[in-house]
């Protein structure tokens, strides 16, 4: 009995074991072809998800081509161009909510270089040189506090700015710094002129062209002729690409130069800095109210 059930055991393993050696496995051409199926369906979702979602540093290595801005500043099309600029930068939500904070009263909002004269335009890097569709297409944005201790920047930067294809100069950012640390400074010294400037950067993450940056500043200590600015470069999100320190120093002679050019660059403050609602002549209020009307 005993060895009647070896005996049928030992020939159940050995026809397993014929099962398993002749089983056939599939043609080789038909796994190339699964494998090749699968790894071009992969190739392709992750190709998809990378151009919409690219990583950072393949930004920064694989730009994305875009076209150039219009070639004539002058033409219909630039005109239409830099209008849209316009309508996108008094939308921002950070904008607006910047305006409609409790405190909003105790800042002013100028446009720097509004007023500047043409003559003096043509020989100006940021004001003229590097203005136009592409470049700094829209004037600065600036919110500054009434003490002038604080100030809130926007600023467009197009791609005809980049060091690297897709990323902002670092030259370019170090002079936007400077002439805005440099304002801050000016209005807590003395005399509203030129001053003398040493700036140290920070840069943090590469800035990508063609989008509005924030610049903030504020007052860290005036003495004096001396004034110890800080400020940043961010995103809209908040990002923090460049930081920087600045120290100012007002030459002896600022008493005999003329200001007021520089303060039409900077952008004055307004005459009262009560923010009181523009006046609409639609609403039918009398502007001359001694004045006898026809």
């Amino acid at each position: 009995m005993a060895s009647n059930l070896t005996r049928l055991l030992q020939r159940t393993a050995v026809t397993s074991r014929s099962r398993a050696f002749s089983t056939t496995p599939p043609p080789r051409g038909r796994r190339t072809l699964g494998t090749l199926a699968a790894v071009t369906v992969a190739s392709l979702v992750a190709g998809t998800l990378g151009a919409i979602y690219p990583p950072p540093p393949l930004s920064v290595l694989f730009p994305r081509p875009a076209p150039g801005p219009p070639a004539e500043p002058d033409s219909p099309e630039s005109r239409a161009y830099i209008d849209g600029l316009e309508e996108e930068l008094q939308a921002l939500p950070l904008l607006n909510q910047l305006r409609q904070r409790s405190d909003a009263k105790g800042w002013y909002e100028v446009r720097p270089y509004q007023t500047f004269p043409e003559e003096r335009r043509v020989n100006n890097l940021t004001a003229g040189a590097l203005r136009g569709p592409g470049k700094l297409a829209l004037l600065p944005l600036v919110r500054a506090k009434n003490d002038e201790s604080e100030s809130i920047v926007f600023l467009h930067v197009g791609r005809g700015l980049c060091g690297h294809d897709g990323i902002i100069h670092g030259g370019l950012l170090a002079t936007l710094l400077d002439e805005t640390l440099a304002r801050t400074a000016i209005s807590n010294l003395p005399e509203k002129v030129g001053v003398t400037a040493q700036l140290t950067l920070n840069y943090r993450a590469p800035t990508m062209a063609d989008q509005f940056v924030v610049i903030k500043t504020r007052v860290d200590e005036a003495k004096g002729r001396k004034v110890n600015v800080s400020g940043s470069v961010e995103d809209l999100q908040g990002t923090v690409l460049v930081q920087a320190t600045a120290t100012f120093v007002q030459p002896r002679y600022a008493k005999v130069l003329h200001s007021a050019q520089l303060r039409k660059a900077m952008g004055e403050p307004p005459a009262s800095k009560e923010h009181e609602e523009p006046v609409l002549l639609a609403d039918g209020q009398d502007l001359n109210p001694s004045h006898k009307h026809r």
